[in-house]
């Protein structure tokens, strides 16, 4: 029993050595982006005509600034927001006509999205919008993006970088803006700056690039995307952006990652409601990702550390490791989550960051109990990255 014990000890010591060293190589991969952040504005020029495409549905705090700041571009090429909802009634309506007034000299149109195409009404509105968009290229974010005057011009110049294949998606990095302060919300827009962005950061190097989008900005090339399948292969998948991203890498294309970090609507979950978007966070990162997602024990440093100080009686050597994994993790949320993003919540919430990597190790464990997640409202099964509506 007693060799049982030293050998539970020894293995959890080998783990939390190994989640440390996962800790120093997204401190390495934080200060590389930081470099490539300040030698992307040497970038050549490159101004296409786009047409921003925003899928909305319900009307949330925030969400009229998100908009404006998209009318408010300093771009050199012309470019156009296409506004989808479901119909004439939905919320977001009186919003879109309230910025055409506002802005009348910007070309925003509102496109009525009656069909639904498949389970995720986001792609299904895409569609019908993709058929009124007159832009050389397409750019998707969600409804509550908010972004800076520089954002389009940023993003569009990446497509001009000299690569071994032609850029076909440009996506960015985001932090999380809560609402209003709640704990729920406080330990979303810490798990964004602090464990999320770390791990893309990570995949950036480890990977020699990035290759998936994320949903908070897919600015991609027409021909990439029809390559790629076109938005029809994507509309009964969950991880859309995820997909989107995957299927123009597979098809030839490059995906780049923006220098620029824009920012996202945090509502102020409660803890019910938290809880279920981090799960469905959760499960639909192990369905698109599955060794990947097996392989996030190992950024669940400081739970893992404490599971390790458990494991070893509390021995002194145990102690100090779970000391130098909190000083980790607090070198990850400042040089991520302040230096990278310029998340300022993030210092205010340190305090938090314990809490938030037990959850989030919860969370990680909880993924692998069942496919049911809920969204929206309703209630979807995950089978290979597809969504079915669940029975009842």
């Amino acid at each position: 029993m007693a060799s049982l014990s030293y050998s539970v000890a020894i293995g959890m010591t080998v783990v939390t050595a190994a989640s440390m060293v996962y800790c120093l190589l997204v401190l390495g991969a934080a200060w590389r982006f930081r470099l490539y952040q300040r030698r992307s504005g040497r970038l050549g020029a490159f101004a296409p005509s786009v047409s921003i495409l925003k899928p909305v549905k319900g009307f949330d705090d925030g969400m009229y600034e998100a908009f404006r700041s998209h009318c408010l571009q300093e771009y050199a090429g012309e470019y156009e927001l296409l506004f989808g909802a479901g119909s004439l009634d939905d919320p977001a309506v009186a919003a879109v006509e309230r910025l055409m007034a506002e802005f009348p000299e910007r070309h925003i149109r509102l496109v009525i999205c009656p069909e639904r195409l498949g389970t995720n009404g986001k792609v299904s509105n895409l569609i019908q919008m993709q058929a009124a968009a007159t832009g050389e290229f397409l750019l998707v974010n969600d409804s509550d993006i908010r972004v800076s005057p520089k954002y389009l011009d940023r993003v569009m110049r990446q497509f001009a970088v000299a690569d071994r294949r032609p850029v076909g998606m440009v996506t960015a990095l985001y932090r999380g803006q809560a609402a209003r302060w709640t704990l729920g919300a406080a330990l979303e827009v810490l798990g964004i700056s602090t464990d999320f962005m770390a791990g893309v950061l990570t995949a950036l190097v480890v990977e020699r690039g990035i290759h998936f989008g994320l949903g908070s900005t897919l600015a991609v090339r027409r021909e990439a995307l029809a390559a790629a399948g076109g938005l029809e292969a994507l509309v009964d998948q969950l991880a859309d952006d995820y997909e989107m991203g995957a299927r123009i890498d597979r098809a030839g294309y490059a995906v780049r990652l923006a220098a620029e970090a824009v920012e996202t609507s945090v509502p102020a979950y409660d803890l019910r409601s938290f809880w279920s978007h981090q799960m469905r966070w959760g499960r639909t990162v192990r369905d698109s990702r599955k060794w990947g997602f097996v392989g996030l024990l190992f950024t669940h440093t400081l739970p893992l550390a404490l599971l390790n100080v458990v494991a070893s009686g509390v021995s002194l050597w145990s102690v100090w490791l779970l000391v130098l994994a909190y000083l980790l993790r607090l070198a990850i949320a400042t040089q991520v989550g302040f230096g990278v993003l310029r998340d300022r919540q993030v210092l205010r919430d340190l305090w938090l960051l314990p809490v938030r990597d037990l959850v989030g190790f919860a969370v990680w464990v909880g993924s692998f109990a069942g496919d049911t997640i809920e969204w929206r409202g309703e209630r979807f099964v995950l089978k290979n990255g597809r969504l079915v509506k669940a029975a009842g």
